[in-house]
């Protein structure tokens, strides 16, 4: 297929066909009675609810479907001009013939990261505060001083991605008067950020990490970021440190890190992502003492799915009356 150009109109257009991949029992579709009356909405999840709009179809928008069906709807429109991945993680949305296009990729970015940012924090805290060790002692009936629990004031937090979500780590953690370490692809991108205290490129993963009390990653599963913190990576954390993972499971070495939590040679992980998901019956996570896990929900906050629909919405919005989309992704990277 030739790479579609896209030609974006300097006013008002005509009557918009938007194809929604979505299961159809998905509440948040409600909201989309808010665009104008005369957009045509199809919603399904099987490739022939889609085939009598295609033609037609200039939005299309994958609500957490595979990128294989995705991919299947799109290239039975010949006349899409926007992409709209309802997640911030663009994986399932992206293929070959949508990356070589001119077509744009917007994500969910953003919507989702002050309830990341704040699960973050819980697992510190959990991990300061003795958490675990206080509900032992209750469910046991004991009654025992805990000689040490500690401050986040003071502490140093790297974070790998400092994207929205690491963006919504650092203003908690300045809240708590820490220390922030930043990681980022382009570094110039923070240089002057008042939330900042230093910020790395790509080649200073291992100095940040050896320097962080906590490690929050954020990374997206893009090319380059599989893997990323691997098993020399761990090695250079303190023993002290905690890692965080609030970006996607892939980014993180599982095998090294179950390795590193069970000889704990780090104190713990705080994880809401996997390799697998759902986390396989027998999987080491269940069973280490040292880990905090969530079935990758942290964000799941009431209406958190009408946040994500609404900013849609708002982009839809944009894109009919001829203004600039928010959260273009930028395809070849993959965020």
């Amino acid at each position: 297929m030739a790479a579609r150009k896209v030609h974006y109109a300097s006013g008002p257009m005509k009557p918009i066909t938007l194809l929604v991949v979505s299961k159809p029992n998905q509440s948040c579709l409600r909201l989309l009675e808010k665009l104008p009356a005369e957009t045509r909405i199809v919603v399904g999840n099987q490739v022939d609810m889609f085939r009598d709009a295609a033609p037609e179809a200039t939005v299309l928008m994958n609500l957490m479907l595979p990128a294989a069906l995705l991919r299947e709807v799109w290239m039975m429109c010949p006349n899409l001009m926007w992409v709209h991945s309802f997640s911030a993680g663009v994986e399932n949305s992206l293929f070959p013939e949508l990356i070589e296009s001119g077509v744009p990729l917007t994500n969910g970015k953003g919507v989702f990261s002050r309830s990341l940012a704040e699960f973050a924090f819980c697992g510190m805290l959990y991990f300061d505060k003795k958490v675990a060790l206080m509900n032992q002692q209750k469910s046991e009936g004991r009654w025992v001083n805990i000689d040490e629990v500690w401050e986040l004031h003071g502490k140093t937090l790297g974070i790998v991605s400092y994207g929205s979500i690491g963006q919504a780590c650092a203003h908690l953690a300045k809240a708590f008067g820490m220390r922030v370490l930043a990681l980022r692809r382009r570094p110039g991108m923070s240089q002057g950020d008042p939330l900042v205290d230093q910020v790395y490129g790509p080649g200073g993963l291992k100095e940040m990490l050896s320097a962080s009390d906590f490690v929050a990653v954020c990374s997206p599963n893009a090319p380059g970021t599989r893997g990323l913190l691997g098993a020399a990576e761990l090695a250079a954390m303190k023993p002290s440190a905690v890692l965080i993972n609030v970006g996607r499971g892939p980014v993180i070495d599982e095998a090294a890190l179950v390795e590193v939590l069970r000889e704990k040679r780090i104190r713990g992980a705080v994880l809401d992502v996997f390799d697998k998901e759902p986390l396989p019956e027998g999987h080491p996570f269940w069973e280490l003492d040292n880990v905090l896990l969530s079935p990758h929900s942290a964000d799941h906050t009431p209406g958190w799915t009408d946040n994500a629909m609404e900013f849609f919405i708002e982009n839809f919005e944009r894109f009919r009356t001829g203004e600039p989309l928010e959260n273009i992704v930028d395809k070849r990277v993959g965020y």
